[in-house]
């Protein structure tokens, strides 16, 4: 059964369109992966000498594993943000006589063989060699090894745990950052000293192989912990069943004095604050408004004159990069319904644009206060705010014309990169970079004056122009819009 399943894996993965249109992507994710295993690689042949180098009077496998403990929370968090449980099309087999814990062992299974899992291995292997190559018993060190190996898959089971607790809060990452915080904060303030636990557990271990029973036992509980909740989700009407929740309703009466495009207004509005994916749009707005406190309080920043517009761009438009580089793949699960209304393209793009304009405005007046780190930084931010209405709001609509990918409004925003393709890369160079690299050339060479000067004047320049870059914008979507429903109707 197991192979009759990797199988239909194997032939879904190649015969998704997800492979077929993200060849590039793919390729460039190889190219990581072999970077990160060469990094790993690299270090685990260097890491005896270099213990040896730093600690002169300490036994080099020591000191490694009074470090295993930093790693393990890095470990943690970077599975919370990056790995998820695999996947598999298990309606199908529901229908089949196909028993539920085979099914469910065969995915908990398959994310043993995560890459997250392999990657510390390149690591641990070429260090446990050098510490036999340097007369350490052949023996404690594979026992060492192994317990390092059963470790990984706690971890590993542990993250679908923390997982499965988060997606049912408001801030999914509260948790994990809770759990990695409250130990680091506790071996730090030697409360409890996890660096002498894991160190002189693992070494027991090593020396007393019969102590692997106790990290194996906690797999085995987590590993049960996750087959009793998958098994319960395992059911063919259990995605039939929704949540029963309690209906808030928004008064959004306010959105009509916009005329005809109200509707969509409300639309994007409601789909903001209903949806988890579409909600990190508004926490956004919270950080990029204290964006400027990185910077503006530290000396160091403020010669850097050339630097305000990048964090004025940032600031008033952090809605607008945030919401608007998804524009239209928020609208994707039904956006072909959408499309087959009367409607008039014009309107839709129109509500897209306003929402993103009063964002600006409304991101600039909250930045006021700035002006106490200096007036300078005040009319940076104001020709920023122009900038992005008449430049930016543009440039992201347009960008959103070749977006192809589809949004799962239901998912996690922390780390989430679904929907994310070359468009949302690319965009940032004429968002950011490019209004920075003007004002920066126009500041050297004729003053703060010139350059704000040119800023505003391109987003005054934008705004007189509107009409005819929004036709054209239109136009863009209008020639894009059987593509992207085809795009937006797979299943990715």
């Amino acid at each position: 059964m197991v192979k009759h399943f990797l199988n239909l894996e194997r032939k879904q993965y190649f015969r998704s369109s997800y492979w077929q249109k993200s060849l590039l992507m793919n390729i460039f994710l190889v190219f990581i992966a072999l970077y990160f295993m060469a990094t790993f690689l690299i270090l685990g042949v260097a890491m005896y000498p270099l213990l040896k180098k730093l600690y002169p009077d300490s036994d080099p496998f020591l000191v490694f594993n009074g470090f295993l403990f930093y790693w393990f929370i890095v470990d943690l968090l970077m599975r919370f943000f990056f790995q998820k449980l695999p996947v598999m099309s298990v309606k199908p087999l529901l229908v089949l006589p196909v028993k539920r814990k085979t099914v469910v062992n065969f995915v908990l299974g398959k994310s043993a063989l995560s890459f997250f899992n392999f990657l510390p291995l390149f690591a641990y292997v070429p260090f446990s060699i050098m510490l036999i190559g340097n007369d350490y018993p052949p023996g404690q060190i594979m026992v060492w090894l192994f317990a390092l190996v059963v470790i990984i898959l706690i971890i590993n089971f542990l993250n679908f745990i923390i997982e499965s607790v988060s997606s049912e809060i408001e801030l999914p990452f509260l948790p994990v950052i809770l759990i990695a915080g409250g130990l680091f904060g506790l071996n730090y303030f030697e409360i409890i000293s996890f660096n002498s636990l894991i160190s002189n557990g693992l070494v027991s271990i090593s020396t007393n192989p019969i102590y692997l029973i106790i990290p194996a036992l906690i797999l085995c509980v987590i590993y049960w912990l996750n087959f009793k909740a998958l098994k319960k989700k395992l059911y063919i009407d259990n995605s039939l069943q929704g949540k029963k929740k309690e209906v808030k309703t928004t008064n959004l009466d306010w959105t009509k004095k916009f005329g005809d495009i109200a509707p969509f207004m409300q639309l994007d509005i409601r789909l903001i604050l209903r949806n988890k994916r579409s909600k990190s749009s508004v926490w956004m707005l919270l950080i990029g408004l204290l964006y400027g406190l990185f910077f503006y309080p530290n000396p160091i920043y403020q010669d850097m004159e050339w630097f305000f517009v990048f964090i004025g761009i940032f600031v008033t438009g952090i809605f607008l990069i945030n919401f608007g580089q998804f524009i239209p793949a928020w609208d994707s699960s039904y956006y072909k319904l959408l499309m087959s209304q009367n409607i008039k393209y014009e309107r839709y793009l129109k509500s897209k644009y306003s929402l993103m304009i009063m964002s600006v405005v409304v991101m600039f007046i909250l930045s006021i206060p700035y002006v106490y780190f200096g007036w300078k930084i005040l009319i940076a931010h104001f020709a920023a705010a122009v900038y992005n209405i008449g430049v930016n709001a543009y440039v992201i609509l347009w960008g959103g014309s070749y977006n192809r990918k589809k949004i799962n409004l239901d998912q996690r925003a922390a780390f989430n990169f679904q929907g994310t393709g070359a468009v949302q890369w690319l965009i940032g160079i004429p968002l950011m970079l490019i209004p920075m690299g003007i004002f920066a050339l126009f500041y050297f060479i004729l003053g703060f004056e010139v350059g704000i000067g040119v800023i505003l004047g391109m987003g005054l320049i934008g705004i007189m122009f509107h009409q005819k870059i929004m036709r054209f914008i239109k136009s863009r979507y209008q020639g894009s819009k059987y593509n992207m429903i085809e795009a937006f109707a797979q299943d990715t």
